[in-house]
């Protein structure tokens, strides 16, 4: 890429970011619903078609914060550990998220983390847009699977379950924050449920009196 290229990528790199900022600033403060696009552009100072070159949606501006998690399992699964399977890759890097507070795990007590996560989980308009980042992530994660394990099928399914328990885990530990308990507190419980969850995954229900 040339050095104009470059810089043209870096700026559109930074709008993006201001936009973001600026909206989830706004709909932390006012609500989600209650912020129009039109008031985010005149924050950022920018056209209303400038903004939606950049995002398609509200929605997106909203979890645009969450886009340098994307891929991250599929990434987790091909970098493992020499003579470490798939899923205990998958269940070592979520306790470490765990054990760092990472946001993404759900097991972050700082307010504005914890406000920004119940725009995320209480905001029904949002919900539909968080299927579809799980969908591409299940995607991305079942070709990483099938690069380890050579089976597509079994690869599908697996992609499926094992997001379908990192969002479900994420909701429930951001849930007792909320309810006003400390990341410290929940930590114990949050990595017994990743525990639980991942022997689940890897050895069946019946294991658990299912």
């Amino acid at each position: 890429m040339s050095e104009d290229g470059g810089l043209r990528a870096r700026k559109k790199a930074r709008t993006r970011q201001t936009l973001s900022d600026t909206a989830i600033a706004m709909f932390l403060a006012d609500g989600f619903d209650a912020v129009s696009v039109s008031d985010i552009a005149a924050a950022a100072e920018v056209s209303k078609p400038t903004l939606f070159r950049y995002f398609a949606s509200k929605e997106d501006l909203l979890l645009h914060r969450i886009a340098d998690h994307r891929g991250e399992a599929a990434r987790t699964v091909r970098d493992r550990r020499p003579g470490e399977t798939p899923l205990d890759a998958l269940h070592r890097s979520l306790v470490e998220k765990l054990d760092r507070r990472d946001p993404v795990s759900g097991l972050c007590d700082h307010p504005q983390v914890l406000a920004y996560h119940r725009l995320v989980f209480t905001t029904p308009s949002i919900a539909s847009r968080v299927i579809e980042y799980g969908a591409a992530e299940t995607e991305a994660l079942a070709e990483a699977l099938a690069e380890a394990v050579r089976t597509g099928l079994a690869a599908r399914l697996t992609a499926a379950q094992v997001i379908a328990v990192q969002q479900e885990l994420a909701r429930d530990t951001w849930s007792e924050l909320a309810a006003g308990r400390s990341a410290d507190e929940v930590h114990p419980e949050a990595v017994h449920a990743a525990d639980t969850a991942y022997a689940l995954l890897k050895n069946g229900a019946a294991g658990h009196g299912y």
